[in-house]
């Protein structure tokens, strides 16, 4: 048994707005973040040196070696807090990976929060940020775990208002697609930002202030995988679906639904049509 365990929830963009470019070539985004209740698990036991191990699902072809940014974030928070501890990390690995949902950064982030446990520790906060902004743009955002509106490259996070019970459903087709690719193939001038204050009151306000949003990476996407266009409209064509949009750079696609029965109903028409596909259906989590 594993002294120390923590999640690491779905990265979903409810929107995603690109806003600019900088002088060195990352892109500025305005996007809604939030999180569903299905994800990774890490778990870790003290030990005098790091190490990982993979397993789950989605486990195969994944190294489990220096460039494993789960590592990576372990050696950059002992760096940080001055420490020679060790662990023996396990990834459990249950989304699919290269899918837009965050699933390597909300890894590091959950081994973040588990080794600030495991060796009580509580770096400075503004260090903490900085470092994990170094890991890449998601990981700040999925170590707060909680609806953000984020900004910048990433570093930039501030809470979003409260939002309803909604229940997601999420489809990838298993089609692997290469965030810095899909930039590169972005056509176009840049968004606004979209942010708002005021608590959607239900799902279908929040879904109808969301269908005047968008996600300014979809298009290139489904241009370099049409199976995107495929399962957007797969999850669309189920009843209940208030919005279907795609995730991060894909291809991983969600579908917010109000009700939990017409979430399940829809997860098993969906997997039923596409027994290749990766479905899940989870509650969106709050703050």
């Amino acid at each position: 048994m594993a002294d120390i365990a923590a999640s690491a929830p779905a990265k979903i963009n409810l929107y995603l707005h690109v806003t600019g470019r900088r002088d060195d070539g990352f892109h500025l985004l305005d996007s809604l973040i939030v999180f569903a209740d299905v994800g990774d698990r890490i778990a870790l036991e003290p030990a005098d040196e790091l190490s990982l191990t993979i397993d789950g699902p989605f486990s195969a072809g994944l190294s489990n070696g220096d460039d494993n940014l789960v590592l990576r974030a372990a050696r950059a928070l002992a760096e940080l807090a001055g420490r020679n501890d060790g662990a023996r990390i396990r990834l459990t690995k249950n989304l699919p990976v290269a899918s837009g949902i965050g699933g390597g950064s909300a890894d590091a982030a959950a081994t973040l929060r588990a080794l600030m446990r495991l060796w009580e520790i509580e770096p400075d906060a503004d260090a903490l940020l900085e470092m994990a902004l170094s890991l890449g743009a998601d990981v700040p955002v999925c170590l707060a775990s909680r609806p953000s509106f984020l900004g910048g490259i990433g570093e930039n996070i501030d809470p979003a208002p409260a939002l309803p019970p909604v229940w997601m459903v999420l489809a990838n087709p298993g089609v692997a697609v290469s965030t810095p690719e899909i930039f590169r193939a972005r056509r176009g001038g840049f968004s606004t930002p979209a942010r708002f204050d005021a608590p959607p009151a239900d799902a279908i306000r929040l879904a109808a202030l969301l269908a005047g949003r968008n996600n300014d990476l979809a298009e290139p996407a489904c241009a370099l995988a049409p199976a995107i266009i495929e399962t957007l409209d797969a999850i669309a064509a189920q009843p209940g679906c208030l919005l279907a949009r795609m995730s991060g750079s894909g291809a991983t696609c969600f579908g917010l639904f109000a009700e939990a029965a017409s979430a399940q109903s829809a997860r098993s028409g969906i997997r039923n049509a596409h027994p290749d596909w990766w479905v899940a259906q989870a509650p969106m989590l709050g703050p």
